[in-house]
């Protein structure tokens, strides 16, 4: 499931992020979307390529991986992100939901620490 409001745009030195063409109310789930589950030893070698920069860490180990279908891999990070997201492990899907008022037009970002306002550097930010 994806609102059908979404879409794919070019973002402001990021590359292509999620956008929204109207307004999104708070707590909205805007996303739930089917993964592709890679076990610990294929995690090790898409780390090697591209597809590294799309996939989320997977398990209570984080020793898995996942790739998000539809937009999921496609969200930009933000320290002060105006979405979260929710891993099911158990039904293997990754949620997006609003945690603020979003206005049209706007980028829905994600916070790669998995809380929407942790600070911890993330790994390209990493000096």
């Amino acid at each position: 499931m994806i609102l059908p409001i979404l879409f794919i745009a070019e973002s402001e030195n990021k590359g292509k992020g999620v956008f929204t063409a109207e307004p999104i109310s708070i707590n909205t789930t805007i996303e739930i979307s089917p993964i592709i589950l890679f076990n610990a030893e294929e995690r090790k070698m898409i780390e090697k390529t591209k597809l590294y920069n799309y996939i989320f860490e997977w398990g209570e180990d984080k020793l898995q991986a996942a790739l998000g279908m539809g937009y999921i891999s496609m969200y930009n990070h933000n320290y002060q992100a105006n979405c979260e997201y929710d891993m099911d492990y158990e039904n293997e899907t990754i949620s997006i939901k609003t945690i603020r008022n979003i206005e049209a037009g706007e980028e829905l970002f994600i916070n790669y620490n998995a809380t929407y306002n942790d600070k911890t550097p993330i790994w390209f930010d990493v000096k």
